[in-house]
C-alpha cells in the first residue's frame, strides 16, 4: 500500500505566477456506477466539502431524490445545498465515502473540506516548494 503521494499546485492563472497556484487534488468520484475523474481544491477554510451541481448531475444523482439540506456559508450561503454521499478514489489509496453539501451553485468549484476529507487523509503543504503530500488516515 502507498503510504503518501506528493502533487504539485495547479496554475490557475499563468500571468499572475506563484499567486495563483492552488492545490487541486486529482480524484475519482463515484455515485451509482457513474465515474467522474476531476480536481478537488483542497481546502483548510472550509467546513465541509462542496460538489458543483453539474458535476452532481454528471454522477447520476437526482436533486429532487436528496432529502437532507445543508446550510452553506460565505460565498455559496445564498445556493441551495442538499447532503450526497459519493465514494472516492486519491491514487491508489483504498477507497473511501466522502460526504458532500451539492450546491446548486453551477459556479462553484469541487471543494475538499474538513467534513469529512480531511476526517480520511492527512495533507501536508509545502507552498513555498508548491508541494502538497497527501496520505490516507492511520488506522486506530
Amino acid at each position: 500500500m502507498v503510504d503518501k503521494v506528493r502533487f504539485a499546485f495547479t496554475e490557475i492563472d499563468p500571468s499572475l505566477g506563484a499567486l495563483s497556484t492552488l492545490p487541486y487534488l486529482p480524484i475519482v468520484l463515484t455515485y451509482q456506477n457513474q465515474s467522474v475523474s476531476t480536481r478537488g481544491l483542497l481546502d483548510t477554510g472550509s467546513s465541509v466539502n462542496v460538489l458543483p451541481y453539474e458535476m452532481g448531475l454528471r454522477l447520476g444523482a437526482v436533486w429532487e431524490r436528496q432529502r437532507l439540506s445543508v446550510p452553506l456559508g460565505g460565498n455559496l450561503a445564498r445556493f441551495e445545498a442538499r447532503a450526497l454521499v459519493v465514494t472516492a478514489n486519491v491514487e491508489r489509496f483504498s477507497t473511501v465515502e466522502l460526504a458532500f453539501a451539492w450546491t446548486q451553485d453551477r459556479n462553484a468549484p469541487l471543494i475538499l473540506g474538513h467534513m469529512n476529507f480531511f476526517l480520511v487523509f492527512d495533507v501536508c503543504f509545502y507552498r513555498s516548494e508548491l508541494l502538497f503530500e497527501v496520505s490516507p488516515k492511520m488506522s486506530q
